[in-house]
């Protein structure tokens, strides 16, 4: 392939683009394929919508009128092309992934450094072997910063994505029991993960570690590093109160969020700690961290006629979900409901897993517990505080029956389980 000429192409497009119903004028559409879609089958569709060019894979898609470009495999072309514009910009990029709160903390560092730099962001959650390439290509010329987001579920997805991304900077939120399906264990988790730390090791570039995470400290020690978040670190930050949304100290100035959760606290200091790392002002610190207000069913609440909603329903893993539960545990409020559904990709581990949540619930009780999802269906459920439901309709059916009024509510579950749904049957 020639990579070159391509690039060519791009620099004169509007950009790319991977969908023929988001289709740009003047985009290069690249004809992706999958185990149920062809993407070469849509490339006059493309070119009819508006498209300057489409890349695709398969021959007889191919014309020799300059409205296609020709090459083996266009998801190998697309993370091609996006490694070689990554090569041509002289943007610093802050790489970062982790087990739980990583698209937090990348709209949170987003939020800070944007108040001194010019910075681009991945959008949503655009962190996986497409996603990536697209950020990287979405990166104009004049970006000081870019903070990509970067996903994995098996071994070796860090490494390959790091080598898209030459990251100058990384950062990893925390190792949690995630997509264990496709890591096998916590050990897989953390080794996969730490393939980050080890492409900064091999280029010499800086990671920000967590200095209250023993496991980070541990598997970055061969890293040239900036610590945060306790005295003897490079930049410690203290957390004043974790009853309402989070209020912290940096500098002896009080920064007020609009996260709930103790567990967001350390999102919270990476954004700072990589902040005064690149001369962002306390003040500027300030500004950035208070306006950024959470979306997407991220750690939001909701004020809903007399009801208090935490809505954390935008993922969850063991981990996470834990996490959360001890929160809402210490969280001033009464009459305390919980709704929580399935958590995905867990393979063999998915009924234990369920059961360990289930099994603390029941020995801490401090509110109602609907549990709602095949897994959580399967769960051995003894206590009267907790109910159990097949389906999301038999959940509703409850709801509708038994509205809950002034209460204060917690919904977490993966994402496939769309548990805002609740939202509107409340």
């Amino acid at each position: 392939m020639d990579i070159e000429t391509l690039y060519r192409h791009f620099l004169q497009s509007s950009g790319v683009c991977t969908d023929t119903r988001h289709i740009q004028e003047n985009c290069i559409f690249f004809a992706l394929a999958g185990e149920n879609f062809n993407g070469n089958l849509f490339a006059q569709e493309a070119l009819d919508t508006g498209a300057r060019m489409v890349v695709v894979d398969q021959e007889e898609f191919h014309k020799n009128t300059g409205e296609t470009f020709l090459v083996n495999n266009t998801l190998l072309a697309l993370q091609e092309l996006a490694q070689y514009h990554r090569m041509q910009l002289k943007t610093k990029i802050i790489a970062l992934t982790g087990s739980n709160g990583k698209t937090t903390t990348k709209e949170l560092i987003n939020a800070v450094l944007s108040q001194k730099f010019q910075t681009v962001a991945t959008k949503g959650n655009l962190n996986n072997h497409i996603g990536v390439p697209l950020t990287l290509l979405s990166i104009p010329v004049d970006t000081e910063f870019g903070i990509v987001e970067m996903g994995a579920n098996h071994l070796g997805e860090i490494e390959m994505l790091s080598n898209i991304t030459q990251p100058d900077f990384g950062y990893i939120t925390n190792f949690g029991k995630a997509h264990l399906e496709g890591f096998g264990s916590l050990e897989g988790v953390i080794k996969g993960k730490s393939e980050l730390y080890v492409f900064l090791q091999q280029q010499n570039k800086i990671a920000f570690v967590n200095a209250n995470d023993p496991k980070q400290l541990e598997s970055s020690k061969e890293n040239k590093r900036v610590t945060f978040g306790t005295p003897e670190s490079d930049f410690n930050i203290d957390l004043l109160d974790s009853h309402s949304n989070l209020l912290l100290n940096y500098r002896g100035l009080n920064i007020q969020s609009n996260l709930v959760g103790a567990y967001n606290f350390m999102n919270l200091s990476a954004a700072i700690a990589i902040g005064a790392y690149f001369g962002v002002s306390p003040e500027k610190i300030k500004e950035g961290i208070e306006s950024y207000i959470p979306t997407n069913n991220r750690s939001q609440l909701i004020k809903q006629d007399t009801n208090t909603i935490l809505m954390d329903a935008y993922n969850a893993n063991p981990s996470s979900m834990m996490a959360a539960l001890k929160n809402f545990r210490q969280a001033e409020g009464n009459n305390k409901i919980l709704f929580l559904g399935d958590m995905f990709e867990l393979g063999s581990d998915a009924l234990a897993e369920h059961q360990n949540i289930v099994d603390f619930l029941s020995e801490n009780i401090f509110g109602k517990v609907l549990l709602v999802g095949e897994n959580f269906f399967k769960t051995k459920v003894e206590a009267s505080h907790i109910k159990k439901f097949r389906t999301f309709d038999d959940l509703k059916n409850e709801i509708q029956t038994h509205t809950p009024s002034f209460s204060f509510i917690l919904i977490k579950a993966s994402r496939g389980m769309a548990l805002e749904r609740i939202l509107e049957v409340l």
